[in-house]
């Protein structure tokens, strides 16, 4: 299956407080070189905490496993991207209200 086909991204974040690698699924859209993931619980995932502390995660889509960094897209200074972002998730799952994140693979 190639990344194109894929439903969900797996991505694997440092646990803050255990240090230990923590995976989650989640739907995803692509643009460019960079995934992006929208969660549902903003602020409050535990995932999104993760990256926030150590910005540095593993992703799998597909076939394909890559590491990356992630960042959570600041709605204010970039609200048009966010906009497009959840836009595409609406598109693709009938879904898109939450905080976004950007994954960016650090390999081409």
């Amino acid at each position: 299956m190639t990344g194109a086909d894929a439903e969900f991204l797996y991505l694997t974040t440092i646990g803050r407080r255990s240090g230990q690698p923590r995976e989650i699924e989640i739907w995803f859209t692509r643009c460019d070189r960079r995934y992006y993931l929208v969660a549902e619980h903003r602020e409050e995932a535990q995932w999104v905490r993760n990256l926030r502390a150590e910005p540095r995660v593993r992703a799998r889509v597909g076939d394909a496993t890559f590491d990356a960094t992630a960042r959570v897209v600041d709605a204010t200074a970039e609200g048009e991207l966010c906009g497009q972002v959840r836009a595409r998730s609406e598109e693709k799952y009938g879904w898109g209200d939450g905080l976004v994140v950007e994954v960016t693979p650090l390999s081409a």
